[in-house]
């Protein structure tokens, strides 16, 4: 098997929603995002699926060598090497790489958040980044196309954030910011017993909210010339964004014990508007 077939095989298991953006761009780029993507993966599974510190935060330090390595040309792993190719032609820089890192790293210190900014700085580095190197990837013209990805990586975590509520209690983790579940009155009790509430529905809302005020401004942020490029990361942020809305639409609370799933031909119904919409839009005037 190859570097990037493993890859491949990575992201296909994932089930990722990020797949249905793929079938937009050249073979080139596709293969760049696919590898950037298992990157994305491969250090995920660290946090989901290793149970001791010890033995997670070696697999960081390890990863966090193999960039170094990488940057030197001189990788280790199938993903790192199919990335090796793709950093050049796209200046992809390190320091991403290892902010992602360092986002794995803050989910194997912390299983709470105090505030909002200790939030933004995790989702930053988990979901922000990415964007930002998958804009790279796409390709741009404009610096402002940096900042909209910036929060479109954002909104997309804090989406996944609301939708896995439920799941993330589960494994006694909380990133609702939690001077924002004392001023909505819940208690960190109430969420990994799963008591659904009228004052979790406040603060549900509230977060709601807050993802769709990233949304718009991330949609505001991305000028006219780069919406071609960009249509990959617009469709995955209009599944996002709808996903968002289904989960208003019904009581958001329910999320502590009903995860959201948006069905194939809804997706399929999304991503059609929204490629043609913006395609429309970008060839007018």
């Amino acid at each position: 098997m190859t570097p990037i077939q493993y890859c491949y095989e990575k992201v296909k298991t994932s089930k990722s929603n990020f797949i249905w953006a793929f079938y937009f761009i050249s073979q080139d780029r596709r293969d760049a995002l696919i590898s950037l993507y298992a990157f994305c993966r491969e250090i995920d599974d660290i946090v989901d699926e290793t149970l001791e510190l010890e033995v997670a935060t070696a697999k960081i330090n390890w990863w966090k060598a193999e960039i170094n390595r990488l940057f030197h040309e001189t990788p280790q792993h199938p993903v790192t090497k199919s990335l090796l190719k793709f950093i050049h032609i796209y200046e992809l820089n390190e320091a991403y790489f290892i902010e992602m890192l360092d986002g794995m790293e803050m989910d194997l210190k912390f299983n709470r958040y105090e505030n909002f900014k200790q939030l933004q700085l995790y989702c930053y580095r988990v979901a922000g980044v990415v964007g930002i190197l998958s804009v790279k990837i796409l390709g741009f013209k404009n610096q402002a196309t940096l900042k909209y990805a910036h929060d479109l990586g954002i909104a997309l975590q804090l989406t996944n954030i609301i939708r896995d509520v439920g799941e993330d209690a589960r494994k006694n983790r909380i990133y609702i910011p939690l001077d924002e579940l004392k001023e909505f009155s819940v208690s960190e009790d109430e969420i990994l017993k799963f008591k659904e509430s009228n004052h979790l529905s406040n603060l549900m809302f509230h977060q709601i909210a807050r993802a769709e005020v990233f949304y718009k401004n991330a949609y505001q942020k991305l000028p006219k010339e780069d919406i071609n490029p960009q249509i990959p990361g617009l469709i995955m942020g209009k599944i996002y964004e709808t996903l968002l809305l289904e989960i208003k639409r019904d009581k958001p609370e329910q999320t502590l014990n009903h995860k959201v799933f948006l069905p194939p031909f809804r997706k399929v119904l999304v991503i059609l508007a929204c490629f043609f919409k913006n395609k429309f839009y970008a060839l007018s005037n």
